[in-house]
């Protein structure tokens, strides 16, 4: 009776040891796939991180942010956050007064066609234009920054799978060698 018992129990541990080589191993594939993918993505806008006087411009907390990827081209998802949190957002912020596109794309709309023709009309239009335009970048960059992290989180996940096979299959191995002493019957 020990011996089936040990057999089966083995046997569980050996099967969900290949469950987990399965699935470490689609886990690498997406770690590996998210990661080529958001590096050829980013690498494609060409943009280089800002570095000397355009950090200067800064507030200190957007300057600490960004000078770990100071002249650096921004191919990884830490830079598009940092790109997007720190130097985009901050320069929305300052053209903006610290006005939303909605607060602005609003009180453009309630205005008047007259109100629209006037000077001060076409710069809050253009003021719209801007912040609309910068906030789609910046949420497209923070889009790579967080397949980023999923893929990252992938492979912390891949090597979880790897060790647990492993595990289960010395388990499972020794499981049924202690089986093979046990007396059948």
């Amino acid at each position: 009776m020990r011996a089936t018992l040990d057999k089966l129990i083995s046997a569980g541990g050996l099967i969900l040891a290949v469950g987990l080589l399965i699935a470490g191993g689609l886990l690498t594939y997406a770690y590996t796939y998210i990661g080529n993918e958001v590096e050829a993505q980013l690498s494609a806008q060409d943009i280089t991180m800002p570095e000397g006087a355009a950090l200067e411009k800064l507030s200190p907390a957007d300057q600490e942010a960004l000078k770990p990827f100071a002249g650096s081209p921004m191919d990884t998802g830490p830079e598009a956050k940092a790109y997007a949190d720190h130097y985009i957002k901050a320069h929305l912020d300052a053209m903006s007064g610290g006005r939303t596109y909605s607060e602005v794309s609003g009180e453009y709309v309630a205005m008047t066609p007259e109100q629209k023709a006037t000077p001060e009309g076409q710069k809050l239009g253009e003021l719209r234009i801007s912040l609309f335009q910068g906030n789609t970048l910046r949420g497209l960059l923070l889009y790579g920054a967080a397949f980023a992290t999923m893929g990252t989180i992938a492979g912390y996940a891949a090597i979880a799978a790897f060790v647990g096979a492993v595990l289960l299959l010395i388990l499972g191995i020794l499981g049924l060698l202690h089986a093979r002493r046990q007396p059948q019957g």
